[in-house]
């Protein structure tokens, strides 16, 4: 069988397990998708038209570490959206696996375990998200969840958690919106202040991934750069600590804390392009139905303390009733939560008087 032929059987097979999700058929295992040149591998080696992406802030998810890929239907593009999710056309395919490490200061498949890989596959009716878990070197489809025990080190501190694969409908908690009195689920991270950073190349300098989307024309719409929002990661220190924190509270908790999101009564609104010292985003604000904790705290941000500041309180909390998320952490994101105190405690308490 020649390389041409396998390519088209490769292509088929494709085809025909997206035209099987249209007809909304459960398709069992995510290697009847011929999504990877390895189907063992769902980190490396997209077959075309796939195309790998990463974020400048992550969603946090136990430290696992997260392989991003976006497939789109062939001769179409991406739209590009100032502010929004960016839009992606009928057909496209979202794939995002996760793999634990064993060690948080250490990388490669070596320090992993792989423990799921997420689809978000556009149908005609709308997004639709899918979940399968990894057992050997076999994903199988999982509707009702499951729970993974897992050991790390962090920091010289070893935490055994049972981290959980998110059922059908704990999917759609993140990335349900509500329009007109209507539920649909929507992508989260394609967002173009989290896309916009240089990613190296095989063989070639680092190129900016807008650009490069562009260049490669499944990304219409592109501005110029210089207009272009752009957060940092959270450990880029040379970066501003308010950018750093509202990039991370955006990927973290905006798609809930919006006002077509989950916690949209919440009145609370964390998207990286709210103005941080108002009120709806949280700074001498009362959250409507939640009792303080344990400490009886009363505002979202106390600007200057963080210690008496709600965001920044339930970050470190695990009760199933207080914590934030909600979902998809079992342990504490140490990093993650020290980036918020040192920004609430740098705020300058000029901004607002909390009695």
């Amino acid at each position: 069988m020649n390389v041409l032929h396998v390519k088209s059987v490769f292509r088929v097979k494709r085809k025909n397990a997206l035209i099987a999700e249209q007809k909304l058929t459960v398709i069992p295992n995510l290697s009847d998708y011929s999504l990877f040149v390895e189907p063992t591998k769902p980190t490396e080696a997209p077959r075309a038209p796939g195309i790998n992406y990463q974020l400048s802030t992550e969603l946090f998810s136990n430290y696992a570490s997260k392989y991003r890929f976006v497939f789109l239907p062939e001769n179409q593009q991406m739209k590009f959206m100032p502010q929004q999710v960016f839009q992606l056309p009928v057909g496209s395919v979202l794939v995002k696996s996760f793999a634990l490490p064993f060690d948080t200061q250490s990388t490669g498949e070596n320090n992993e375990k792989l423990i799921e890989t997420r689809l978000m596959i556009h149908r005609e009716a709308g997004w639709t998200a899918l979940t399968y878990q990894w057992q050997q070197d076999n994903a199988e489809l999982i509707i009702a969840g499951a729970d993974v025990t897992h050991t790390l080190n962090n920091q010289g501190e070893s935490m055994t958690f049972d981290y959980h694969i998110p059922s059908k409908v704990e999917c759609k908690i993140c990335h349900q919106i509500n329009e007109n009195d209507i539920s649909r689920i929507n992508p989260i991270g394609l967002k173009a202040h989290l896309l916009n950073l240089d990613i190296p190349r095989e063989n070639a300098n680092p190129v900016n991934q807008l650009n490069l989307w562009s260049n490669l024309a499944i990304l219409a719409d592109l501005p110029d750069l210089d207009t272009v929002d752009k957060s940092f990661s959270l450990i880029n220190e040379a970066a501003d600590l308010t950018n750093r924190a509202k990039g991370y509270l955006d990927i973290n908790c905006a798609h809930c804390h919006n006002e077509q999101g989950f916690a949209s009564i919440s009145g609370l609104r964390l998207s990286y392009h709210i103005d941080h010292t108002s009120f709806k985003y949280g700074v001498c604000k009362q959250p409507p139905g939640w009792d303080g904790g344990p400490n009886g705290l009363a505002y979202d941000i106390v600007p200057g303390n963080a210690e008496q500041s709600i965001l920044h309180y339930r970050q470190v909390l695990s009760a199933p009733k207080d914590k934030m998320p909600p979902i998809g952490r079992e342990i504490v994101h140490s990093e993650g939560t020290e980036l918020v105190k040192r920004w609430i405690d740098n705020m300058s308490a000029n901004i607002g008087t909390c009695q």
